[in-house]
C-alpha cells in the first residue's frame, strides 16, 4: 500500500510541472491576444472548432463534426509517432532534431514505391508500414553509428542529414514525379492512402488507421523503457554514460540502438504523414511537425504516455489555426508563438519544480508553526 501511493504521488508531481507550463502558456498566450484587441475565449473557442472539439456554427454539405475530429485524428497521429521518436532519443541523452528529414526519405521512399503503383490496400498498407519501418531506422542507425565510431555530434549529422535528404527528393519530385499544375509531388493512389472512408448519416469522414499503431507504440515504447533490459540500458546511458561503462554496458551498441529506435518512430510518422495526411510532397520542404515534435516530447516530461496527452494538445493548435484565423481574425502564426511559449515554459520545468517544492516547504513550515502556536496557546 506504501509503494502504491509513492507511485501515485511520483505521478501526479510529474503531471504537476507540465500542468503548470500549460496555465502560464494559456495566461501568457491570453495577454497577447488581448494585445492584438481580441477575445482568447473567441481564440481558444476557435481552435478547438477547427480541430473538431466544438462545434461549428455552419458545415458544408457533406461536413460535421465528425469530419474534422477525423482529420485532426489524421494530423495527430504522425506527431504522436514523431515525439515518441524525440523522446526516446532524450531517454539515451541524445538530442534527435533530424525527425523532419527521418520523416521524409521514408514518406517519398513509400509514395514512390507503393503510393504509385495500382496495389490494393491490404498489400500496399503493410508495404508502407515496412518502408517506414526499415528507413527511418537505417537514418537513425546511421546517426548513431557516427556518433559512436567517430564522435559526431547527433545534432550536426541530424542537420546535414536534413540538408541531404531534402535536396534530394526534391531533385526527383521536380525531375521525375512532380505534378504539373502544383509543381508538388504526384498525389499517392487511394488505395495507398492509410485511411479508412466512413460515413455516419450524411457526414463523409476518414479513420487513420496508424492512429491505432501510434497508441500501440506508445504502450510498447513504455513497457520497453520501464518493464525490460534493453530500457534499463538505454535509461543508464542517458543518465550517465560513465557510469553505464563502468557497469558493463555497452555504452555505443545502446546510443545505436536508441538511435535506430528513435528514427523507426519517425519513419512511422513520415508514412502516416505523408500517405495518411497531405498525400503529396511540397520539394525541398520539411515539415515543421518535425520540429514541433521536440516540443511534445519536453512538455511531455519526456515519457510515452506524456507524449501522447502533450501530442493532442499541441495538435489542438496547430491543426485549429486555419479555422481560427479566418474566424478571428488573429494570425494563423499565433498557433506557433503559443507552441514556442509552451516549450519555453517546458523546457524551464526543473525551475519550476523548484519553485513548487519550496512553497510546498513553506507552506508547511506555516502549518508547523501555526500547529505549535496553536498548542502553545492550549498550554
Amino acid at each position: 500500500m506504501k509503494n502504491f501511493n509513492n507511485r501515485v504521488k511520483s505521478a501526479l508531481s510529474g503531471m504537476l510541472v507540465p500542468l503548470v507550463s500549460i496555465v502560464l502558456t494559456l495566461i501568457v498566450a491570453s495577454v497577447i491576444v488581448l494585445i492584438l484587441g481580441k477575445s482568447p475565449i473567441e481564440v481558444f473557442l476557435g481552435f478547438l472548432r477547427g480541430s473538431g472539439m466544438a462545434p461549428k456554427p455552419r458545415y458544408g454539405g457533406g461536413q460535421g463534426i465528425l469530419t474534422d475530429l477525423f482529420s485532426y485524428l489524421s494530423i495527430l497521429t504522425p506527431m504522436i509517432f514523431a515525439s515518441l521518436g524525440v523522446m526516446l532519443g532524450m531517454r539515451a541523452g541524445l538530442f534527435n532534431i533530424g525527425v523532419a528529414g527521418q520523416m521524409l526519405l521514408p514518406g517519398f521512399l513509400a509514395s514512390v514505391l507503393i503510393g504509385y503503383t495500382d496495389l490494393p490496400s491490404y498489400i500496399a498498407w503493410p508495404l508502407i508500414i515496412i518502408i517506414g519501418l526499415v528507413v527511418g531506422g537505417a537514418m537513425g542507425a546511421l546517426i548513431g553509428f557516427f556518433k559512436h565510431r567517430f564522435n559526431i555530434h547527433e545534432v550536426v549529422t541530424s542537420i546535414m542529414l536534413n540538408y541531404i535528404v531534402s535536396f534530394v527528393t526534391g531533385f526527383f519530385i521536380n525531375t521525375y514525379y512532380a505534378d504539373p499544375m502544383t509543381r508538388n509531388s504526384r498525389p499517392v493512389s487511394d488505395a495507398s492512402r492509410l485511411l479508412v472512408a466512413g460515413q455516419a448519416g450524411s457526414v463523409r469522414f476518414e479513420f487513420p488507421v496508424g492512429l491505432i499503431l501510434a497508441l500501440i507504440a506508445v504502450f510498447f515504447i513504455r513497457f520497453i523503457l520501464d518493464r525490460t533490459t534493453v530500457g534499463f540500458r538505454i535509461n543508464a546511458v542517458g543518465l550517465n554514460k560513465y557510469c553505464a561503462r563502468y557497469a558493463g554496458i555497452n555504452v555505443g551498441g545502446n546510443v545505436v540502438l536508441a538511435m535506430a529506435m528513435s528514427g523507426t518512430l519517425a519513419g512511422l510518422a513520415g508514412v502516416t504523414y505523408y500517405l495518411g495526411f497531405t498525400y503529396h510532397m511540397v520539394p525541398k520542404v520539411l515539415v515543421s511537425l518535425g520540429y514541433d515534435s521536440i516540443a511534445v516530447a519536453v512538455l511531455g516530461n519526456v515519457a510515452p504516455v506524456g507524449c501522447l496527452f502533450a501530442s493532442i494538445l499541441v495538435t489542438i493548435f496547430q491543426k485549429g489555426s486555419i479555422y481560427m484565423s479566418s474566424n478571428v481574425g488573429v494570425p494563423q502564426d499565433i498557433a506557433a508563438v503559443i507552441t514556442g511559449i509552451l516549450l519555453m515554459f517546458s523546457a524551464s520545468g526543473l525551475y519550476i519544480e523548484e519553485k513548487l517544492k519550496r512553497l510546498g516547504r513553506s507552506s508547511r513550515s506555516k502549518q508547523d508553526s501555526q500547529t505549535d502556536l496553536g498548542k502553545a496557546e492550549e498550554e
